[in-house]
């Protein structure tokens, strides 16, 4: 399996996707002109990542910003991983937000409250 990379922009978010060690990041704004044409690699990279899993993968989610368009999509991303979980494969999201930042806690405390996979809210410091 290989590595995938989507370089970040200032409206795109850096995603970084390491099938051989389980490992997913998404990382800075993501206010993309399109979200769905933007994520959708990344939906159908872990569709058949899902096919064959490995026993553990691990989530990052570092988002300083991302527009309402962005959210259902990220939450599709969430759904194709809770799928992966729920055929045994161990998936942990780390949902990293910024001390003061109560709109981004939120909205991970949202997602946690939808997706039935385990989720750690990080706090960082800005």
């Amino acid at each position: 399996m290989e590595k995938i990379t989507i370089e970040g922009t200032p409206k795109t978010p850096t995603i970084n996707f390491d099938m051989e060690k389980g490992a997913l990041e998404i990382k800075g704004r993501s206010i993309p002109e399109n979200s769905i044409e933007f994520y959708k690699p990344l939906v159908e990279w872990l569709e058949k990542y899902g096919s064959k899993p490995k026993s553990s993968t691990s989530v990052n989610i570092q988002l300083e910003y991302f527009n309402t368009s962005s959210s259902k999509c990220i939450l599709d991303v969430f759904k194709k991983l809770e799928a992966i979980h729920k055929n045994g494969s161990e998936i942990i999201i780390n949902w990293y937000y910024e001390q003061d930042d109560e709109d981004m806690l939120e909205a991970g405390e949202d997602y946690q409250a939808i997706i039935n996979v385990p989720f750690k809210m990080i706090e960082v410091q800005e």
